[in-house]
């Protein structure tokens, strides 16, 4: 294996929309940094078959890898780095596996001193090109993919989630008289949203937008907030709105609101990006990273994790939210592992509502999925 010289590193890490994890130049099986010698990959006790699932299966029912509780195990680098992680939001249940992992000290395991900041995706993603930021919690939105075309060192390294199909989490209306959620024309409505026509849920909305007489060029668009979302749709300032878990919650069983559509089951929109400082210069850490990431989900929320009412009060306290309107919803499927043509599904999407620029960007060009691979110990 290359050894690197440890030094202090700044991980910008945002969440926009929706949103999980990390990943590594090297050996791969989607994508790598070409410049990166391959690293060498060895058996990890604790993740057997089950850690690693073929990118290809995109079938709503499979099951998102793990590993044993408690595993991978830590691997201590031999110099602190610290790591200061931006966030769009600390309240949306997607982040929470990154606050419990800084909660329950499995970055410090690694000999990571990790920090979560908010900071907005547009101030964090130039950082991150130049190196002086080296990761991003957030997803490969336009803005992402656009500057992957015109020449930034980024890749999409893994991911966070997808919903339980029976959450609710996405499209939200308000209705005019005389419609339902059986029939809703979307042509014409304003919709809130956190990033706007570049953002990865453009893919899930079009295809519930084009159900309903709309489509991404029939709507307009106003950019808010993320807290500003839903209030906005209450006070009538945008016609629907993204709502997140457990954010629809507070609108579910209102009869002047209704559910269109969600994020594909079983497919994540986001996760960690990562720039050329833990590509390209300091893998060990983007590993270390990614790492006490899986473990905390093998830990933490390998299954329905709000069956424990005693973890549930402590991610509610974690996120700043209501205990009670976190309980009311389905557990997420927290998933690192990055499904094939994701990307290529969203630069469609993109495409179809004019924010995309050049030529679409191949999966190679934008997906590494290797630091995820030699985290669990998987071979390509």
């Amino acid at each position: 294996m290359r050894t690197h010289t440890p030094f202090t590193c700044t991980v910008v890490l945002v969440t926009a929309s929706l949103l999980g994890a990390a990943g590594c130049a090297g050996t791969d099986s989607g994508g790598d940094s070409a410049a990166a010698a391959p690293r060498t990959v060895k058996p990890v006790a604790g993740c057997g078959a089950g850690s690693w699932t073929d990118p290809a299966d995109l079938a709503p029912d499979r099951k998102p890898a793990r590993c044993d509780k408690g595993a991978p195990a830590a691997q201590l680098l031999a110099k602190k780095r610290k790591i200061t992680v931006a966030t769009g939001t600390l309240s949306a249940e997607y982040v929470a596996p990154l606050q419990v992992a800084v909660a329950k000290g499995e970055f410090a395991k690694e000999g990571l001193d990790v920090e979560l900041k908010v900071l907005p995706t547009p101030d964090a993603l130039p950082l991150l090109a130049k190196g002086d930021v080296d990761a991003q919690w957030a997803a490969p939105e336009a803005a992402v993919m656009n500057g992957v075309n015109g020449g930034f060192d980024i890749k999409w390294v893994a991911g966070n989630f997808s919903p339980d199909p029976t959450s609710k989490s996405g499209l939200w209306v308000r209705l005019k008289d005389g419609e339902s959620a059986d029939h809703v024309e979307m042509a014409g409505r304003k919709m809130g949203t956190m990033i706007g026509k570049g953002s990865v849920i453009a893919y899930p909305m079009d295809t519930s937008l084009k159900k309903h007489g709309g489509g991404l060029d029939k709507i307009s668009f106003q950019q808010l907030g993320s807290a500003d979302v839903l209030t906005a749709l209450q006070n009538g300032g945008v016609d629907s709105a993204w709502l997140l878990d457990p954010i629809w919650r507070k609108v579910d069983g209102d009869k002047k609101y209704a559910f269109l559509g969600g994020q594909p089951v079983g497919e994540p929109l986001g996760g960690l990006l990562f720039g050329p400082t833990l590509l390209d210069k300091d893998p060990d850490a983007g590993v270390a990273f990614l790492r006490a990431y899986i473990r905390t989900v093998n830990t933490y929320f390998a299954g329905d994790y709000k069956s424990d009412p005693a973890f549930v009060a402590e991610l509610a306290k974690l996120m700043k939210t209501d205990e009670a309107t976190l309980r009311s919803t389905p557990s997420m499927r927290m998933d690192w592992e990055i499904r094939k043509g994701t990307t290529d599904r969203l630069q469609k999407a993109y495409a179809d509502s004019g924010v995309s620029k050049g030529a679409p960007v191949p999966e190679a060009k934008a997906v590494d999925r290797a630091m995820y691979s030699e985290a669990v110990g998987h071979k390509p």
